[in-house]
């Protein structure tokens, strides 16, 4: 199946409805370079208008009843899951992830809009009784949740469908009215989606697709009928927009170096598939892509022979071949900054043990040993197929390994010990700990999010609802309980 696009550009979602601007925009294949899209882009006039109708509509949508967001949310995920093929040969050609993998992040958005759907039905507010006390006998609270008001989404390239639903779902659940600003390299998924909304009948300006450069994005940022900012990408680029608007309501899914520990007793044959696989996939371009591995001396030697077999048996390729698993990143200047890297690494004495080319926009699965621990491939985030291979003595050295990062946002530990797992939990800096598998593992219900560099706030529907919402308390007085 083919990805063909029309001579018209695509119109993009203004206060729900379609609109097209005074100029446009192509998307090419990281592939091969063949144009699979094009899109119209938002004058300045119309992302005012935007803007505007969000703003004007906010009071309405918190007022919306439950029963109306939970069913639009319902009918996304319904419409997701019968045009899946579509979208996910979409997400494909635009950001050259294999369709393998798009095949997965649509199934991750169809239950991103199912979750919400449900949590909606659920975050109904509670009541509290006040009489613990002598002096508030007859008293009662009732505690809800009240959106903060609209939402700027600016969302990334690498998961140019499911990172917008866990912005785009957990907003119309609270009843806030949602502004999006999709990757320019990556904007058609969330033109789709923008399509789908438009279906429900949710109220004008409940959501609007605003498809502007990066360039054109601090004026959203800064405006104030936006009060909440939710940024998913880079750690200078989300940290800048927090300074640029210190007292509005600012969440950050950022970066990381993701490590995963593997110790002696662990099942290596496992560990060395999963490892092999969660380095690569998406070309590494995930901030939970395994990135450093961090193995117990006992096991070594055994376990880099079987990690280097899985890593050599995976599939490089087209991405529109069913059978690839590796993928070329999003654009050839993100290969040559990644093959960088590995050069500045060999230069200062790492070991190649697999991979360490490119070929395009494409990085083959890459294994490093040896890799002094100021190289950029252990300190920085890679977002490449590249991961570093590092020996120690113990579980004391393994867990000071995973925490000497500013990053932290989820870790992975292969090990069969129930201690070790409580351990992990306790001493391990980041937002996940996965025992048994890597730190690549995210169920799209569950709290996802880091601390130190990696980030603030929490996505994972109803964690995403609560951060875009306060308590409100209202105290009934009078009442014979």
């Amino acid at each position: 199946m083919d990805v063909s696009h029309d001579s018209d550009p695509r119109p993009f979602w203004l206060a729900g409805r379609p609109v097209t601007g005074d100029a446009e925009q192509s998307v090419t294949s990281p592939h091969d370079g063949r144009v699979v899209g094009v899109h119209s882009i938002p004058t300045a006039d119309q992302v005012e208008r935007a803007v505007a109708a969000a703003d004007a509509v906010r009071k309405e949508a918190a007022a919306l009843p439950i029963h109306v967001r939970a069913e639009a949310l319902a009918h996304v995920a319904r419409r997701l899951g019968e045009r899946s093929e579509e979208i996910a040969r979409l997400i494909s050609a635009e950001n050259g992830k294999p369709v393998f993998w798009a095949r997965g992040e649509v199934a991750r958005a169809v239950s991103t809009f199912r979750f919400a759907a449900e949590e909606t039905r659920r975050f109904s507010g509670e009541v509290q009784r006040l009489d613990t006390e002598p002096a508030a006998q007859g008293r009662l609270a009732y505690v809800s949740r009240v959106p903060y008001g609209p939402v700027l989404a600016i969302t990334p390239f690498n998961f140019p469908l499911n990172l917008v639903a866990h912005k785009v779902a957990p907003a119309i659940a609270v009843g806030a009215p949602i502004v999006v600003k999709p990757a320019p390299a990556t904007p058609l998924s969330a033109l789709v989606l923008g399509e789908i909304l438009a279906e429900t009948g949710l109220p004008e300006g409940m959501f609007s697709v605003l498809p502007v450069p990066n360039d054109r994005a601090g004026s959203l940022v800064e405006d104030p009928r936006l009060p909440v900012v939710s940024f998913t990408g880079s750690g200078p680029v989300g940290y800048s927009i927090m300074d640029r608007v210190p007292r509005k309501h600012v969440t950050l899914e950022l970066g990381g170096n993701a490590a995963v520990v593997v110790l002696a007793d662990a099942d290596l044959d496992w560990a060395a598939s999963r490892i092999a696989l969660f380095s690569n996939y998406q070309a590494g371009q995930s901030c939970i892509a395994v990135q450093r591995v961090i193995v117990e001396e006992a096991v070594a030697e055994e376990f880099t022979g079987k990690l280097l077999s899985a890593v050599g048996a995976l599939v490089t390729g087209d991405p529109a071949d069913d059978k690839t698993q590796v993928g070329p990143l999003v654009s050839e200047d993100a290969a040559v900054r990644v093959e960088s890297w590995i050069d500045e690494a060999q230069e200062a004495g790492a070991r190649v043990l697999a991979g360490g080319t490119r070929d395009g926009a494409t990085i083959a699965p890459t294994v490093l040993a040896d890799v002094p621990s100021g190289a950029k491939v252990v300190t920085e985030e890679v977002f490449g197929p590249v991961m570093v291979v590092q020996r120690v003595a113990s579980v004391d050295e393994a867990f000071a390994a995973v925490n000497d990062s500013r990053y932290g946002l989820q870790a992975g530990v292969f090990t069969r010990s129930l201690d070790v797992a409580f351990r992990a939990n306790r001493e391990l800096e980041v937002g996940g700990v996965i025992i048994g598998d890597v730190p690549s593992y995210r169920a799209d219900q569950m709290p996802y999010g880091g601390v130190k560099e990696s980030g603030v706030g929490r996505e994972g529907l109803r964690s995403a609802m609560e951060d875009l919402t306060y308590e409100k308390v209202m105290v009934l007085t009078g009442l014979t309980l």
